[in-house]
């Protein structure tokens, strides 16, 4: 799949992420964020706490101490009721910020100002997949640091097929997403395809640099390994279906979800989203008009 060059920006950061051994980086702090250090694990937690702002009030368990690695409180459970399901059609299914959402424009999904990608190179090249959501909707959140990193249906549907497509490991934070083209189909992506009762959807969990590995409750981790070519795999004989709200997978540090809907008529996002807005998990997402 040809890869546009990515822009060297006059931002400093996204220039050194061009230069940064993105790769490396990656699966070395994947083996620290795994590893059982202690003293040394739970100071780290404490200092990512409060330098950016982790509301520990909503986890299961509020306590630092009791996670034995940095994964373990990445990827940690919230408590009880902290977050309710709304009375809709499509639920938001994570914790962050809205990139965007809308409209896609035939095959094309907007990025950001004078970027736009493929819904072909997003799933991974098949095109007949990708023809199903020809003028059709997306939805792009963005998962922060601070954020719960557990990603939940957005509405009832059945497992078909999963696909591992390798890729970059930019950074997927707003100012990146402004400066390197095509940036969610030229990062590496598990690409997760349902049927709901309104027809396929496509849910993608969008790796990034640091993001050591990305998980399914139907698969457990997907990656690493990392081979270097498209993995695939189908589930068409088999009843795997997952209920609305219920997890369905979750990130070993942070990246963005980018959801496609095919062409509904009737499907309207909620008037409150809009790009930069914050989320939380089971909000509404969007309806069906009736």
């Amino acid at each position: 799949m040809p890869r546009t060059p990515a822009s060297l920006s006059d931002r400093p950061a996204v220039l050194l992420q061009t230069l940064l051994p993105k790769r490396a980086l990656t699966a070395f702090l994947g083996r620290a964020a795994g590893a059982q250090g202690g003293a040394a694990t739970t100071a780290v937690i404490r200092w990512f706490i409060r330098r950016y702002g982790v509301d520990m009030r909503e986890a299961a368990d509020p306590d630092a101490s009791h996670y034995a690695t940095f994964n373990e409180f990445f990827t940690r459970a919230l408590r009880h009721g902290a977050r309710p399901l709304a009375a809709s059609d499509l639920l938001c299914p994570v914790d962050g910020a809205i990139s965007q959402c809308g409209a896609i424009d035939g095959d094309r999904i907007f990025q950001a100002k004078g970027h736009h990608y493929s819904t072909r190179a997003l799933v991974g090249g098949d095109a007949q997949l990708a023809a199903r959501f020809a003028d059709g909707h997306f939805a792009t959140l963005y998962l922060s640091p601070k954020d719960y990193h557990r990603i939940h249906m957005p509405c009832a549907a059945r497992l078909m097929r999963m696909i591992h497509v390798p890729g970059d490991l930019y950074s997927v934070n707003p100012a990146t997403a402004a400066a390197v083209p095509g940036l969610f189909a030229r990062n590496e992506r598990v690409v997760c395809c349902f049927d709901a009762a309104f027809g396929p959807f496509v849910l993608v969990l969008v790796g990034a640099t640091i993001v050591g590995s990305m998980a399914t409750v139907w698969h457990g981790v997907v990656n690493p390994p990392r081979p270097g070519r498209v993995r695939e795999w189908r589930y068409e004989d088999r009843e795997l279906r997952l209920g609305r709200g219920d997890e369905m997978g979750r990130f070993l540090l942070g990246s963005t979800v980018v959801l496609l809907f095919p062409s509904l008529p009737k499907l309207r996002f909620d008037p409150a989203w809009a790009a930069g807005g914050a989320i939380r998990l089971g909000q509404a997402m969007a309806t069906f008009e009736r």
